[in-house]
């Protein structure tokens, strides 16, 4: 707390007061504050500890507060807003186990790398260490999985708390920060001045106008290096997407004919249809995207962290390949896989440099040994992957994609149905992939395409998930017909927690161990919300059923009903080089 503390009694009263000062309650402050920095919405849940925020709260009309139904997904709903805009999502809650259902959602934006501001009540002063009703330690609960945790001990820190709050959370590497407010400073007096203040947005603003080049020798050093490159690879990941280096990936990409991958949290950084894009790489990328990195004797990896996914066994990882590794991160630089040259620059500034200094590429010989991969595994996708008596989610991923002209803004779970939607929907649009990577939460999608749907309310919203997932966070349903916000939900429901019964199918001798789940009835379920249902049992009711629920207002559940032992093909065993692929031929062995 050192850096906090510091930077918090520098912004104190010692200050002469301009004309716009005015002596507020410590919710107000935290309000003004709120309404500096740009907040339009503040996903959240009252309660004892944080009443007084709530209370001042409706004396401020451009704060719209959304009344999750449990705090889980006030964090989901932050992130999801987060990562569709580039700003920073707010949540709230109060004290103990408010707080403390938090933690999953902060955590997940943490691993995933998304701003995120969290507020929290806490008891007053006097009783914090005694066990007071509804007491956590809240900030040794989430040191480790926040970027910076403050816990408000003076009103002449608590304006300077939020603002520093919402400056860590987007610079530099970006993630969730967290303030603790006890209840009796949310009470007290003090004097806020917003003159005191720069916004982050003000503070980012300079920020990326100073920030320097990547050093010269190593940008040099990466050049001579693609300069004797035959088989090169360039891996995008999230990073692209966080600092909008669309256009400099492209540029690079195109100006050195160098294939490109991206990772799962990468989709969307790269258009699928742009001739140079090869898929996504790790535990279920296509082959031809293993074999590629197996060959490869160059890898640029921008903005990635060589997650255990991606790499498989880490010594048999492109085993002939220098890489070149640019994060803004310089803690990730090396910590998986050592690099040839290391760079700790943003993407955007780098890839510019690289661009720059590259020389045109023709790889061509390369690129068509990767093709011709690629047709082998299109043509063993397309040789009885999908039982037809079922939908297929292919058909589903690709006929919403077909629906809504490439324009929606996919919001995935987690299991086979987040990895059939990064394999088979058509990523043409930036930043239209969002999903729980790292953490891999289940029951993030629902409240996350909300918090997207409010942030982004011209683009069409689908959620795909199953029906394990869908079941983690179902209540948030009535946020969404509440705040009448129009998400479509597709539910691809096979009966079981998927991906473990494959895990169980392939390793455990299909010993399905409490992976069988049942579900509501969806249609019934919808209707007792408010919403509307469509229930889909057979292929060639696919289409229709989109488009039915593209024309219905408001949010709409479209369940699925797919094969129920239905698979994700390639999978990589855990442990193995991901060049040893499980393929379709040994499907149902």
């Amino acid at each position: 707390m050192a850096i906090a503390t510091n930077i918090m009694h520098d912004a104190g009263n010692t200050r002469e007061r301009s004309q716009s000062a005015r002596e507020l309650t410590g919710s107000e402050i935290v309000c003004e504050a709120l309404v500096r920095e740009g907040v339009e919405f503040i996903y959240g849940y009252p309660g004892g500890a944080i009443i007084p925020f709530y209370d001042a709260l409706t004396s401020y009309p451009d704060l719209h507060h959304v009344l999750v139904r449990h705090e889980q997904a006030a964090s989901h709903a932050a992130d999801g807003y987060a990562r569709a805009t580039g700003k920073v999502g707010v949540c709230a809650a109060t004290s103990g186990p408010g707080a403390t259902n938090l933690v999953t959602g902060l955590a997940t934006a943490f691993m995933d790398s998304v701003p995120v501001v969290a507020i929290t009540g806490q008891v007053a002063r006097p009783l914090i260490g005694r066990d007071a009703f509804q007491e956590t330690d809240i900030i040794g609960i989430t040191q480790p999985i926040t970027k910076h945790s403050f816990q408000v001990h003076s009103m002449d820190e608590l304006a300077p708390a939020i603002h520093e709050a919402f400056r860590v959370a987007r610079s530099g590497r970006p993630g969730p920060v967290l303030v603790d407010i006890p209840k009796d400073i949310q009470q007290a007096r003090a004097w806020y001045d917003p003159a005191n203040y720069q916004t982050s947005e003000e503070q980012l603003r300079h920020e990326q106008e100073t920030v320097s080049r990547p050093a010269a020798h190593l940008i040099d050093q990466a050049t001579q290096m693609l300069s004797g490159a035959k088989k090169p690879l360039i891996m995008a990941g999230h990073g692209i997407i966080l600092s909008g280096a669309y256009k400099e990936l492209k540029a690079f990409a195109e100006k050195t004919s160098i294939p490109v991958i991206t990772t799962l949290l990468g989709q969307s950084a790269f258009p699928e249809d742009h001739p140079l894009h090869l898929g996504m790489p790790g535990m279920h990328g296509p082959a031809h995207v293993n074999r590629a990195i197996g060959e490869s004797d160059v890898i640029v990896g921008v903005g990635l962290r060589f997650d255990d996914r991606v790499t498989g066994k880490v010594d048999e990882f492109a085993p002939n390949a220098r890489i070149i590794h640019i994060d803004i991160d310089a803690s990730e630089l090396h910590k998986v896989k050592v690099a040839t040259v290391a760079i700790a620059s943003d993407a955007r500034v780098a890839l510019e440099a690289l661009t720059e200094s590259v020389q045109p590429g023709d790889y061509q010989e390369w690129f068509e040994r990767i093709r011709a991969w690629q047709t082998e595994s299109d043509e063993r996708v397309g040789m009885g992957q999908w039982d037809p008596a079922y939908p297929s989610p292919m058909d589903v991923l690709q006929t919403i994609y077909k629906q809504t002209e490439g324009k929606a803004i996919v919001v995935s779970d987690v299991g086979q149905h987040q990895m059939w939607t990064a394999r088979f929907y058509p990523w043409t649009r930036p930043n239209s992939h969002i999903t729980s990577g790292g953490l891999g939460t289940m029951g993030f999608s629902i409240p996350a395409a909300m918090g997207v749907k409010m942030g982004m309310p011209d683009a069409p919203v689908w959620v795909v998930v199953g029906d394990g997932c869908v079941q983690m966070n179902i209540q948030e349903l009535a946020t969404l017909q509440q705040e009448r916000v129009p998400v479509k939900i597709a539910i691809m429901n096979n009966g079981y927690l998927g991906m473990v019964r494959q895990w169980q199918q392939f390793f455990h001798s299909r010993n399905y161990s409490e992976t069988p789940i049942s579900g509501p009835d969806y249609v019934k379920l919808a209707e007792a919300y408010g919403l509307t249902g469509i229930r889909v049992t057979k292929s060639d009711e696919v289409e229709a059923a989109i488009q039915q629920a593209m024309e219905t207002p408001g949010s709409v559940i479209v369940e699925f009903v797919i094969e129920s032992e239905a698979c994700v093909y390639p999978m990589v065993a855990p442990g193995a080089a991901i060049t040893s692929m499980i393929e379709e031929s040994e499907r149902r062995a």
